[in-house]
């Protein structure tokens, strides 16, 4: 004990200018968890971890085909028919065409507003979300919401993938068990990317692409020590597929055969296109994402609007409603002709924007191969016409256009290698298949920077390759620097009350307001000097609302500081009024410049403090841990899940570990949601929460112990 705060008092002399209270008691490291520690994990981690790693690849893979058969129940309850063949669908009336997706945007609608709103979308992203920035947690209730809502989606027409939301719910799965046994952090993200993996492989009867596509895209470490447990729920979901479902692949592929080694400039020219076509979607998908979410419309009338644009377009061109695999095959067995790939390969494209980016759920893998497929077909005709001698089939360059457009819109190129030769089992189509992908991304990479996963995430301040933000005033919101006290004038006050207002008020700056006490405008001193001159004319005949600056917006309190220093710059303001929503816009407070620069100094102070931390750590090997001051160490570690929801008197880490937490790095997604800073010091009232790092000194012994848990 002596030794201990002999330690903690030489730190303390060595940052000074951080004025910590540092008090130790005794340890008593049982107490994090207790009895309720599950008895394989007190025995063996890894028998634990692979252990679990099987039942979460059983479970997942049921999670699969519990969605493909409540997906093919919401079709038929739709359209009144099981198939999916483009002969039956133009059978179908086109009034029906025309609303049935309607209908299903309104439901999606209810359930994001009232249940569960993190349904929408793909899934993919919110899974990378949730195992970077939220500990690996999923809310159990997502895995029944996002199966209805994406069965809704697809069965009512919805242009999207199954394979998104088999994601998410594989991912749900994984997380819920990992919270029920109360594992560590580390552990529950390695189940939620079990369970990820486990629903890729359980839909494409593909585990080495399913186990990959986790490694790959959702854990971002290619490390030995993450892939046995996700193999091994990988392996074991296609296993309990290929019982219920056969051992089918999700295409049937002709056979391939490279004809001539000149064939690979042609590859390498799909790879190009694919890239570029990529982009365009990536764009076109972002684009009107940001339409349907900066518009005013209700957000469950959202996707219904959508749907509407989708049925538009199946009333002449049904092949674009659901999956498309049917589509698929044809591209691949040769089927369509050139003009028709095109045409659909179009309307696809829009028809996908307007599902996902309205809101509705379903994944961009299906509609990602679907691009390829038809591209690819495109492509090999145009080949086959000009060089008929030594290309080969059009259904080859299908195969390989799959490939290469899914590397370009997901990148994630050795994932989508593996899967169209695991669809094949033919090694001659590796080498082609390569070449595309790899041009495919990396000239996407080059153009859209970001993958359409990531750049979804990157819109709502989500950056899950930086370690550190980069643009700090992201992390502030609003609602942490607004004065609450605005001064409000009426619209229909006289001249003399605006000034008197202007006069009297601490910064010169009043709100005009409505009847309702909602904006109409802002007006500041040295808007009205000219006004002042003739006093008696104006204060006769002008009243609040006729001096008011009706073009200078309001803002949100869940608005970051970055768009306000842009609207600053745009107005020339000094102050900017914050309403409550942009339905009502009822004013409730307002952000001033001065207080924006203040709160970005604070930031700045607190990064420079923090990143020598962080600097220092980094420096170090793996173990993100260094020794200072005679055998203590400084050390970064995951928050255990016995102390999430608590504050740090409550949990008494000082007295019960000996250990003291120098800095709190809270995940960028507790920025958007509470408006928290990214790193602070904490105080003894501080909550805790899932994803957040401690920066901690103390024995290392001490320390590996709660690693460990």
């Amino acid at each position: 004990m002596k030794f201990f705060l002999e330690n903690l008092n030489r730190l303390r002399n060595y940052i000074q200018r951080i004025n910590f209270d540092f008090i130790t008691g005794k340890d008593s490291l049982d107490e994090i968890y207790g009895d309720s520690k599950p008895f394989l994990f007190r025995k063996s981690g890894q028998i634990f971890l692979l252990i679990t790693a099987v039942i979460i690849g059983v479970l997942g893979a049921y999670g699969a085909i519990f969605f493909r058969y409540i997906y093919k129940l919401s079709y038929h309850l739709f359209f009144s028919t099981d198939s999916y063949e483009t002969a039956i669908l133009y059978q179908i009336p086109w009034w029906i065409r025309l609303i049935v997706p309607v209908i299903g945007g309104l439901l999606i609608g209810l359930i994001i507003t009232r249940i569960a709103p993190e349904v929408k979308g793909s899934g993919v992203p919110e899974v990378m979300e949730a195992f970077a920035t939220k500990g690996g947690i999923i809310r159990f209730r997502v895995f029944i919401a996002k199966a209805i809502t994406s069965a809704i989606t697809l069965g009512s027409g919805g242009s999207a993938g199954r394979e998104g939301p088999i994601v998410h719910i594989g991912a749900a799965i994984g997380s819920a068990i990992g919270q029920l046994l109360k594992v560590n952090t580390r552990q529950l993200r390695t189940f939620l990317a079990c369970g990820a993996a486990a629903g890729i492989s359980a839909t494409f009867n593909a585990p080495i692409a399913g186990a990959i596509f986790a490694i790959e895209i959702i854990v971002a470490d290619l490390r030995v020590v993450n892939m046995p447990p996700i193999i091994i729920s990988s392996v074991v979901a296609t296993v309990v597929s290929r019982y219920y479902l056969g051992d089918y692949p999700a295409f049937i592929v002709p056979s391939y055969d490279m004809l001539d080694a000149r064939e690979l400039l042609l590859y390498a020219g799909l790879g190009i296109v694919a890239g570029l076509v990529s982009v365009a979607f990536i764009r076109l998908f972002l684009n009107t994402r940001k339409y349907f979410e900066s518009s005013k419309l209700p957000l469950w009338l959202k996707p219904a609007l959508g749907g509407l644009g989708v049925g538009l377009i199946g009333i002449f061109l049904p092949q674009v409603f659901g999956v498309g695999y049917e589509t698929i095959n044809d591209a691949i067995w040769n089927n369509l002709e050139l003009k028709i790939l095109l045409i659909l390969l179009i309307a696809k494209m829009i028809a996908t924007s307007f599902t996902l980016g309205s809101g509705g759920s379903g994944g961009v893998f299906g509609p990602s191969l679907y691009f390829g497929a038809l591209l690819g077909a495109s492509w090999g005709i145009i080949a086959n016409m000009l060089f008929p001698e030594w290309t080969a089939s059009p259904g080859a360059y299908a195969l390989v256009g799959m490939g290469a457009m899914l590397s370009g819109i997901t990148h994630m190129p050795i994932t989508a290698i593996l899967m169209i030769f695991e669809f094949t089992n033919n090694y001659l189509i590796i080498p082609p298949l390569m070449i595309a992908s790899i041009i495919s991304v990396l000239l996407s990479n080059q153009i859209a920077k970001k993958s359409i996963e990531s750049a979804v995430l990157e819109s709502k301040g989500i950056n899950i390759h930086d370690k550190r933000e980069v643009n700090l005033l992201r992390t502030i919101l609003v609602s942490g620097v607004m004065e609450k006290d605005p001064s409000l004038i009426a619209r229909n006050a006289p001249f003399s009350e605006v000034i008197t207002s202007l006069l009297s008020g601490k910064n010169h700056f009043a709100i005009v307001v409505d009847e309702r006490n909602s904006y109409v405008g802002s007006v500041e001193l040295n808007d009205i000097r000219n006004l002042l001159i003739d006093m008696e004319s104006s204060s006769s005949t002008l009243i609040a609302s006729d001096v008011a600056n009706t073009h200078i917006p309001f803002v949100l309190p869940d608005d970051n500081l970055d768009l306000i220093m842009h609207i600053f710059g745009r107005v020339e303001k000094d102050h900017i009024a914050v309403c409550n929503n942009s339905q009502e816009k009822k004013v409730i407070g307002y952000v001033s410049k001065s207080a924006v620069i203040n709160a970005y100094n604070k930031r700045i102070f607190q990064e420079d403090l923090t990143g020598g931390f962080s600097s220092l750590l980094d420096s170090t090997e793996d173990s993100r841990s260094i020794e200072v001051l005679g055998g203590m160490h400084l050390c970064e570690i995951e928050t255990p899940l016995s102390w999430v929801g608590k504050s740090i008197k409550e949990i008494d880490i000082r007295n019960k570990y000996q250990l003291e937490i120098l800095v709190v790095h809270h995940p960028e997604s507790q920025l958007k949601e509470k408006g928290s800073r990214p790193g602070e010091f904490p105080s003894p009232d501080l909550i805790l929460e899932p994803g957040d790092k401690l920066l901690v000194l103390g024995k290392p012994e001490t320390i590996e112990k709660i690693k460990r848990v």
